[in-house]
């Protein structure tokens, strides 16, 4: 018989606040097939809200995935 001991290491898991995030947009409108145009990627939400409604006043599309994306640092604590 084989015995396992497990131990519980604490983890914290925060933002990196040294890297910026960024924010993004795509469309999924469409019928058949997604539009699939994307906004550039940007340090702040605004100019992916300005493309958002550009491109739905452009194509009448008004379905889009968002995306928001930040670095995460892990840091393991002496038990």
């Amino acid at each position: 018989m084989t015995r396992t001991a497990y131990r519980f290491v604490p983890f914290t898991i925060k933002q990196d606040l040294a890297a910026e995030p960024t924010y993004s947009a795509f469309c999924v409108s469409g019928d058949e097939k997604e539009c699939e145009q994307s906004s550039d990627e940007w340090l702040t939400p605004h100019p992916v809200e300005v493309w958002m409604r550009e491109h739905t006043r452009e194509t009448g599309h008004s379905r889009y995935r968002r995306e928001f994306v930040d670095y995460a640092e892990v840091t393991q604590h002496d038990v």
